[in-house]
């Protein structure tokens, strides 16, 4: 059977004479592939679902404020969004294979450390060792997977819609087996039980991911990292000591770092449009297609994961439910999510975006509205559930469907660089989308997340809900601008 061959690196006429190179190894079968990153990318979700379902829990256990709880996944997220950057040029200089296996066994151990922390700040400091990791397994996952796929002419939404399998399987089984470990175990297993699932992407990736050859000389933008980087902290902590405080976003406690970080992140796109060797290359924004997408993408999973605290809170304190329930009625939104991102994702092969797109991100914003209009003390589940799975729906003809469409048809050298820029965009969404959610719920707050009474809770919820709705009805303008034709078939 005839095998592709990966791993090998372009040399340009400036390069200089070619190096001899290494053998190169035969590429599996792209479902061998396949089930190596998705092993990886469902560990690092299930990770990110998990905690989310915990907030309550967390706040009990330290006695923290719900705002200071967040910096557990909002430290995680922010830690993934800095190192997404840096995924190309590792691959450059050390082997995707060795990025891989390295960054998925960090990921364990910072799981491991994770499960043993003794106080908030602990627990924070080892989730942004956890997101250091983790950004990395996706990016440089998807790089061995696109660069399979071209070789072997699949079809990007087919591609895409594999990839999107842990979206499925995360939201899934995340928030069910952290409320079975909470109410059963104890919160600690939520990261001590990655630690078996990290061991066996391990073995498989040593077994199945291809050898490759890096190369010297590749250089780190460094001063770009060290603005990104600080910038994007500093306005996410900003964020959140205006939702801690009681002169929110005015005092200057949040404004000053609030102001700090868009400085610096200003600064950083000034400058990743006129260096020649950017840390992400901001000028790919100047294809329309692409463009499009990234806004899309954006704006919608502001709304959408900024959103994703709120239900579990709901059902905990204002329905008085189990972490286990809470899970159990979270499972629908992801049901609904990830098959219709199946079906959806594999059609942008076939049909216009924009078909597909709008309707996805009008789903959203009406299940977004539903829910928050509905929810009440007494509000009969079946209606939330409705809610909840036109929510989903939504997101599932929104978020991979666009990344599809916005990658498709660039070149081999462009993809790389245009998935990680979309995947810091979206981690930047949680990020900012979760603090924008914690902020609009403590300004309903009188007194500590965990003192509130039901009818303040409630109050607080629908309250914060007002920000999905708006992100999501916002991602409606870049949607409309894409693109009104089908693919052209290739093959």
């Amino acid at each position: 059977m005839r095998t592709a061959e990966v791993g090998v690196p372009a040399i340009s006429p400036g390069d200089g004479p070619a190096a001899p190179l290494p053998p190169r190894s035969p590429v599996p079968r792209l479902g061998a592939l396949a089930t190596v990153v998705i092993i990886g990318s469902v560990m690092i979700v299930l990770d990110t679902t998990v905690v989310a379902i915990a907030y309550p829990t967390l706040a009990r256990e330290f006695g923290a404020a719900i705002t200071t709880v967040q910096w557990v996944s909002s430290g995680y997220t922010l830690a993934l969004a800095a190192v997404i950057p840096t995924a190309g040029w590792a691959m450059g200089r050390f082997g995707s294979r060795r990025v891989y296996l390295t960054a998925i066994a960090a990921f364990t151990v910072g799981s491991a450390l994770a499960g043993l922390a003794w106080n908030m700040e602990s627990l924070i400091a080892f989730r942004v060792l956890q997101g250091l990791a983790g950004g990395l397994v996706s990016p440089v996952g998807m790089a061995v997977m696109l660069q399979a796929a071209a070789r072997r002419g699949s079809d990007n939404g087919k591609v895409m819609s594999l990839l999107g399998i842990p979206i499925l399987i995360g939201p899934l089984t995340g928030p069910v087996l952290g409320g079975l470990l909470i109410d059963s175990v104890s919160w600690r297993w939520m990261f001590l039980i990655n630690v078996p699932v990290g061991a066996l992407a391990v073995l498989l990736a040593v077994r199945l991911l291809p050898r490759d050859a890096p190369r010297s000389g590749q250089r780190l933008d460094l001063p770009g990292l060290l603005m990104l980087s600080p910038g994007l902290g500093a306005f996410i902590y900003g964020l959140t000591r205006g939702a801690e405080g009681e002169s929110g976003m005015t005092s200057a406690h949040s404004l000053v770092p609030t102001a700090a970080g868009l400085v610096l992140i200003t600064a950083f796109a000034v400058r990743a449009l006129r260096t020649s060797s950017p840390l992400v290359r901001l000028r790919l924004l100047g294809e329309r297609r692409l463009a499009v997408g990234v806004a899309t993408v954006f704006l919608f999973a502001t709304g959408y994961f900024g959103s994703m605290v709120l239900a579990p809170i709901y059902f905990q304190s204002v329905r008085e439910a189990s972490v286990l329930t809470a899970g159990l009625m979270g499972a629908p939104l992801a049901l609904a999510s990830g098959t219709v991102m199946q079906f959806a994702t594999r059609l942008t092969d076939r049909v216009a975006p924009r078909s597909i797109v709008v309707p996805g991100v009008l789903l959203g914003a009406a299940g977004f509205a539903g829910f928050a209009l509905q929810a009440q003390a007494d509000t009969p589940y079946w209606r939330l559930m409705i809610a909840l799975i036109v929510i989903g729906a939504g997101g599932g003809m929104t978020l991979m469907p666009s990344i599809a469409a916005a990658t498709r048809g660039l070149s081999p050298d462009q993809a790389p660089a245009a998935s990680t820029l979309i995947a810091i965009f979206s981690q930047i969404a949680a990020s900012v989308g979760a603090a924008a959610v914690s902020l609009l719920m403590a300004r309903r707050l009188t007194e500590p997340f965990t003192r509130a009474d039901p009818e303040t809770m409630t109050q607080a919820v629908r309250h914060a809900y007002l920000w999905p709705v708006a992100a999501v009805l916002l991602a409606l303008i870049p949607a409309l601008l894409s693109s009104r034709r089908p693919p052209e078939r290739t093959g």
